[in-house]
């Protein structure tokens, strides 16, 4: 059974900073890409930033420059670094593994806020 463990996520002021984590357990068959995405009250879930299995990366442009995704492939773990987050990067936090099938995790909450 595969499972997606979230970690990192909590209260941080304006300014600061947060990383969440992601590891994939179970039997996943041929990971093409990792990513998180983030869904604010109200909002539509959104992509946030996505790397391959090559270590291709891409980000949302409204996280260009602030956030930061990485991969740990022996280990099936997927890290954001956010930096100078703002009120605006308040949402719940999603891990999601593409492979022979997607998979998501249950959500992380980050709340930017003073």
């Amino acid at each position: 059974q595969v499972q997606l463990v979230e970690s990192g996520g909590g209260l941080v002021q304006p300014g600061g900073s947060l990383t969440l984590s992601c590891a994939a357990s179970g039997s996943i068959i041929s990971i093409s890409a990792m990513a998180w995405y983030r869904q604010a009250p109200g909002k539509q879930r959104e992509l946030v930033a996505g790397i391959t299995s090559g270590g291709r990366t891409g980000y949302a442009d409204s996280v260009k420059g602030r956030f930061t995704i990485s991969r740990d492939g022996a280990r099936n773990t997927v890290h954001l670094q956010m930096t100078s987050l703002n009120p605006e990067d308040t949402a719940v936090y999603y891990c999601k593994v593409m492979a022979r099938h997607d998979y998501w995790g249950q959500g992380t909450q980050v709340t930017v806020s003073s």
